[in-house]
């Protein structure tokens, strides 16, 4: 069965009483779960949607939207998640450049999405819980997945716009599938007895695939949280006797910060991605939590998960591990060719899990996957036992009167600082040196540090071009829908 929804319908079978997902008090089985989905794909379907149809899916973390994903996948159509944020002029460009002939919104949204498609030409369609349940209830369910084959699109999904508009990725089913597989018995070695909590946006494609498919696919039961606070996150985990945890680095952070007692010696795992975490938060979490970190590294060309430190073999703070099964990486200059053992490279992927190509962009794909290997633009290095290191983003670097300065590597010295909870190294124009170092820092509740004493303790203890020359304190770091940084919003201060 080559349709992704196929798992959901095989576990369905396997296990159709066991809780597939919880929000507070409500409980979704497994059954309830296939059969709503079935009966979603009814109502697409007597909406006109066909097989190869792009439906837009704009919800937070709730029932509904694992619901739709599902139904649409089952009707043979394509998913196009969007941040429930999106402004009004976000979620026409999304709209029109997918050509998606559907958005599913959340009651709740503020109408952006619905203004979105109204300049779209798209047709709206509020998805409120008590009235979805009941216009499901009006559609027979439909039997089965929809035929597909393993390359055909399963989600069309929009990268960040880092560098201008969002692209949209083609994600395939026979993509998406190894990657649920991959996760499911290589990294996280999921059960039925496995309770995972779910606060990672399931828009994106981290908690999408190593967080929901990967769930579905292993029969556990999926605990959904539509916003992460840490508190909320910590006393779910003591409630729901959760054994898995998937985040992002400033979750991480926000999670060791807070002064929460709650129980969370069920953890067995967690999993950081999305970003490189800080080596001193890694071992501050496990320090106070008792649960090992496991980190990887992926991307939403990737499906997302390209390397990971695996469970079996031995870990390396600080690195990404090695490839997973039937992925291949490389490490090449700006010439494509293999740099030299132990030096900086591009990071480059070759497998089943990399995209088709972005949407409608054949120049950017050619650029971005010019001979079977995708640019990542994440820099790397490896060491003598082949495991990797994100050195930084290709385009976060800083040129400093001609000097390579790695932001992450300033980075990891600020975290050591008793007082730093987060801090984002960025480059600034110098009129001499083409680029000077900066840095904006995030205290710790009830710290203290001055600039000056910051900015001392990290040229004591990095060479003399690298140390930030700027820095300064701010309340809060602008993150993204996933919890990365976004290092290109941060507003430098009035010289």
């Amino acid at each position: 069965m080559a349709n992704l929804a196929g798992f959901l319908v095989e576990t369905a079978r396997r296990q159709p009483g066991h809780p597939a997902l919880r929000l507070g008090e409500r409980v979704v089985t497994y059954a309830e779960l296939d059969e709503y989905s079935a009966r979603a794909a009814a109502l697409l379907r007597s909406e006109g949607v066909e097989p190869g149809d792009r439906v837009a899916l704009m919800l937070p973390n709730v029932p509904e939207f694992v619901v739709l994903y599902y139904g649409i996948l089952r009707a043979g159509a394509v998913v196009v998640p969007m941040n429930p944020l999106l402004k009004t002029r976000e979620s026409e460009f999304h709209l029109t450049d997918s050509g998606a002939v559907r958005l599913l919104e959340w009651h709740r949204a503020p109408g952006e999405g619905a203004q979105g498609a109204a300049a779209a030409g798209v047709r709206h369609i509020s998805v409120e819980p008590a009235e979805f349940a009941a216009e499901l209830a009006r559609h027979d369910p439909l039997p089965g997945t929809a035929e597909v084959d393993g390359e055909d699109m399963a989600v069309l999904l929009y990268t960040s716009g880092t560098t201008g508009r969002p692209k949209g990725a083609v994600l395939t089913h026979a993509g998406l599938r190894h990657n649920t597989e991959v996760n499911r018995v290589r990294i996280q070695q999921m059960t039925p007895d496995d309770v995972v909590v779910g606060c990672l946006p399931l828009f994106h494609i981290f908690g999408q695939i190593c967080t929901m498919s990967t769930a579905i696919r292993s029969g556990a039961s999926l605990v959904l949280i539509p916003r992460f606070e840490p508190g909320a996150v910590l006393d779910a985990v003591a409630r729901e006797r959760a054994t898995v945890f998937e985040g992002v680095p400033t979750m991480y952070a926000a999670l060791l910060q807070h002064p929460s007692e709650a129980d969370v010696s069920t953890l067995r795992l967690c999993i950081s991605g999305g970003a490189s975490l800080p080596v001193e938060i890694l071992h501050g979490f496990e320090r106070r939590f008792g649960c090992a970190v496991l980190e990887g590294f992926g991307m939403s060309e990737t499906s997302p998960v390209v390397t990971f430190n695996h469970p079996d073999r031995p870990r390396k703070a600080g690195s990404i591990g090695t490839p997973v099964q039937d992925v291949e990486v490389r490490l090449l200059d700006d010439k494509g060719r293999d740099v030299a053992p132990g030096e900086i490279g591009e990071l480059a992927v070759r497998g089943p899990n990399v995209m088709k190509g972005y949407w409608n962009r054949p120049e950017e794909t050619a650029a971005a996957v010019p001979d079977g290997w995708l640019r990542t633009g994440d820099l790397a290095r490896a060491d003598e036992d082949g495991y990797l290191y994100i050195v930084d983003r290709k385009k976060d670097m800083i040129i400093r009167g001609g000097y390579n300065v790695y932001p992450r590597e300033v980075e990891e010295v600020l975290h050591e600082h008793p007082a730093v909870a987060l801090a984002a190294v960025v480059g600034v124009p110098h009129a001499d040196l083409g680029e000077e170092v900066a840095a904006a820092i995030v205290l710790r509740p009830s710290a203290q540090a001055t600039p000056d004493e910051l900015r001392e303790y990290v040229r004591e203890r990095v060479a003399a071009y690298k140390y930030p020359r700027q820095v300064w304190l701010v309340d809060q770091l602008p993150l993204g829908p996933s919890g990365k940084i976004l290092k290109r919003e941060i507003t430098l201060p009035t010289p």
